[in-house]
């Protein structure tokens, strides 16, 4: 499987000729989603849902489908008949050959006044999790953790505790959009394997940059 970083929260996944993408938010690039076969979203915030770049990829592709939340879902059924799956948490099924498990319900807390939407993440073929915005537990051990290292609902203490839960065997970066490059070093050192996490293997991928797991 190859995993492509794009800007923020998507990410690209490729195998045996077909794309998964995942999170083709506002922050990602305007082709973010574009040549997927299966787009997958984990909750409705505009830097995780865009939804220009979900139907340029829908369109682009009329055999692509979506699975997604609710709250996206009735955003965009009407528009593509059939090709829009609801999923919640405990849910599997099968998307442009990727094996994916939802995990999770609920949006990361941002202050106790904001009220909570629904959020789900992603296991993709027991090996990448992606969280959304929420350190939610997969359950199970994980290869690969797509980790949201900054964010409103967030703090470098809380990711250094995720990765000690999880434990997976590699970190890599996303929800970064907002950190500058001042900050990535510190980043970089705190949740590295010299940092007071648990030896994970951590990375920071510019967009565009690809890794094979």
């Amino acid at each position: 499987m190859k995993l492509t970083k794009q800007s923020h929260a998507c990410v690209r996944l490729e195998k045996d000729g077909r794309t998964l993408v995942i999170d083709p938010g506002a922050f990602s690039e305007e082709d973010a989603a574009l040549g997927a076969d299966a787009v997958l979203v984990t909750h409705e915030h505009p830097d995780h849902f865009d939804i220009g770049r979900l139907r340029a990829a829908l369109d682009a592709n009329p055999a692509a489908e979506l699975w997604t939340l609710r709250s996206v879902a009735e955003q965009v059924s009407a528009a593509f008949p059939g090709r829009v799956h609801t999923v919640g948490e405990g849910d599997a099924f099968t998307a442009a050959g990727f094996d994916v498990q939802v995990h999770g319900q609920l949006h990361a807390v941002i202050h106790p006044d904001i009220p909570r939407i629904t959020n789900v993440g992603y296991l993709v073929d027991g090996t990448v999790f992606h969280p959304g915005d929420a350190l939610t537990l997969p359950g199970q051990p994980v290869d690969t953790l797509m980790v949201p290292v900054m964010a409103p609902w967030n703090k470098v203490g809380e990711i250094i505790d995720y990765l000690r839960e999880v434990r997976p065997r590699r970190a890599i970066d996303i929800h970064d959009a907002l950190l500058t490059d001042l900050a990535r070093p510190v980043y970089d050192r705190m949740l590295g394997p010299a940092g007071p996490g648990v030896g994970t293997d951590h990375a920071r991928l510019a967009p565009g940059e690809t890794v094979e797991l």
